[in-house]
Order: structure tokens, then sequence, then C-alpha cells
């Protein structure tokens, strides 16, 4: 009977224990970092691979992980993979502020997007 007990309070503790690991979140700094806030005009003017993060709204889906993203200046293609929203749902009028690098092709310029989130 003892041993039974035993071993139900250790599956029980087990199960708790590891649906707290598994609810975890994975952390990191939290502060300030050294990516260029900019303007899309600014960002259309900027060389290929330089880092920025813009603020603004993506107005529509181009297909293909791309988007048009827009601000206050103007808007440029933004490609974000699907495994960057982190299950994120924006609309037209969501405010959101991407961190990425600009990618340059002959004459297209578009934001490769590394995170995305909502604006503050």
């Amino acid at each position: 009977m003892m041993n039974k007990t035993f071993i139900a309070a250790l599956i029980g503790l087990t199960t708790l224990t590891g649906s707290a690991f598994a609810a975890t979140e994975p952390g990191g700094f939290q502060g300030p970092d050294r990516t260029e806030a900019v303007s899309v005009a600014q960002a259309l003017e900027l060389s290929d691979d330089a880092q920025v993060r813009l603020s603004g709204v993506i107005t529509e889906s181009l297909g293909d992980e791309k988007y048009r993203f827009q601000d206050d200046s103007g808007n440029l293609v933004v490609e974000i993979d699907d495994d960057e929203w982190r299950g994120l749902e924006v609309t037209p009028e969501t405010r959101v502020t991407l961190w990425g690098e600009i990618d340059k092709d002959w004459n297209q310029v578009e934001l490769d997007v590394e995170r995305i989130e909502l604006a503050r």
C-alpha cells in the first residue's frame, strides 16, 4: 500500500514539474539594443545588410511570406518568415515594430524581418 502511494505521489510530482518547465518561454535581455530606429524613407537609402528597426503597420499580404509595410514616410516590402510571427496576429490597423536587415537587389529594397512585436 505504501509503495502505491509513493509511486502515485512521484508520478504526480513529475507531471507537475514537467508542465511547469514546458510552459516557460525562453528568456533573454530586455533593454536597449544597437539597432537603429529609422523611417521607411531612411531605410530605403541604407546600404545592403544594414540592421534597422521600423515602426508602422502592415497594410497587405503579398504572398510567399512577403508583406507591404508602411509608416508616415512611405512603404516597402518586408519578408517575415512564418516562424517569426510566434502566434502574433495583426491587422492593417495594428502598429508593429520590426527588427531586421536591409536586403538590396539591383533596384529593389526589402527588409528581411528577424523579429516582430506590437509597437509600444
